[in-house]
């Protein structure tokens, strides 16, 4: 699924499927560009056990990512981006041959930077996992080439969401996600007085249709610019805004649609971004409430001592656990050619 390209359009396929699962469902930040994210305690959330996702501008100057994917063109993202080693990135092939920005560099050249091929054939019945192999499909599509593609819809959110499943990670906390774009104040002041409403967090061309129904004018819609559409100093023109927020629509819709096969593949989608398009569909979790809880699950460096730990021999499992032992499965046949030990040979650890 995930391989190096290279000038000369070689590949070296690399297993990267699962990499990052563990005993309990793994988790991941998955980081939006949306101006809330300023608003977070952004040194916690980075100080976290786990790893932060970034998407496509999202998080720039406020942390580095350790992930990190895009569905855009090469050119409007940051030549530190693609040759940062400690930044594993995920590119589809399409943009392996582009220069890096300010660079002489193909992208395929950047360090830790792994390609992916994209499926068309996954709908919302098999999104994330492939579980489905008796139904109809729009397109024709094999098995085989669903579980060897990356789901985008034409989405960097999607993409992302996919490439986390994939390398293992189940359980996705998403921040700077608001998924919606607000009307200026200017329009709201000028749709009151004409007794148009805004429902909040409601599809732009929606109100703009209301608005033209009452009689404004385009100048009048325009009245002043769609600020605030990310945290960092970007913005896009009104109609592209409007665009924009229709997009986000259509993605939250997507992944709404998508709940079922979610639940059945075993990743949660948890909102951790206040006031979000997905908090009408999806739990949504404070981000103090998910540090608090990934300190339980995992520890938390920040406050682990070091004293004793070169010294001390005693043993610092659980206390109260019954005795644990390893046995083998009844009529397990080892990939090993030796013959399999007794269980009494197998016992790794002994609490009591």
């Amino acid at each position: 699924m995930f391989y190096r390209v290279f000038p000369d359009r070689s590949r070296v396929q690399v297993n990267l499927e699962n990499h990052f699962a563990g005993p309990t469902p793994t988790a991941c930040w998955i980081v939006g560009g949306g101006p809330s994210l300023t608003r977070l305690p952004i040194a916690k959330i980075v100080a976290t056990g786990i790893p932060k996702f970034s998407i496509n501008l999202a998080g720039t100057g406020l942390l580095q990512p350790d992930f990190w994917t895009s569905y855009d063109p090469t050119a409007r993202f940051h030549k530190s981006v693609y040759l940062s080693p400690a930044i594993m990135k995920f590119v589809h092939t399409c943009r392996a041959l582009d220069l890096v920005p300010e660079s002489t560099f193909k992208v395929c050249e950047s360090p830790n930077l792994f390609c992916f091929d994209r499926t068309r054939g996954r709908g919302f019945f098999d999104f994330p996992a492939d579980s489905v192999t008796n139904i109809s499909r729009p397109v024709e599509v094999s098995p085989n080439d669903l579980n060897e593609g990356i789901t985008d819809w034409q989405d960097s959110l999607i993409q992302a969401i996919d490439i986390s499943f994939r390398l293992g990670f189940r359980k996705l906390y998403l921040i700077g996600c608001e998924m919606f774009l607000a009307p200026p104040a200017a329009l709201l002041k000028e749709a009151e007085r004409r007794n148009v409403t805004y429902n909040k967090r409601e599809p732009l061309p929606h109100f703009m249709a209301r608005c033209r129904e009452a009689g404004m004018t385009k100048q009048q819609i325009e009245v002043s610019d769609i600020t605030n559409q990310y945290h960092f100093d970007e913005t896009k023109p009104f109609d592209s805004a409007i665009r924009t927020d229709d997009h986000y629509y259509r993605v939250a819709q997507y992944l709404r649609l998508s709940r079922r096969a979610m639940a059945l593949a075993g990743l949660q989608l948890i909102s951790s971004t206040p006031d979000s398009r997905l908090n009408d569909y999806f739990p949504f979790q404070p981000v103090e409430e998910v540090i608090a809880d990934i300190d339980q699950e995992i520890g938390n460096l920040r406050s682990e001592t070091t004293t004793g730990r070169y010294t001390s021999s005693e043993s610092r499992q659980p206390a109260g656990l019954m005795p644990m032992r390893d046995f083998s499965p009844h009529n397990w046949n080892t990939p090993a050619a030796k013959p399999s030990p007794p269980v009494e040979e197998v016992i790794i650890n002994e609490v009591g």
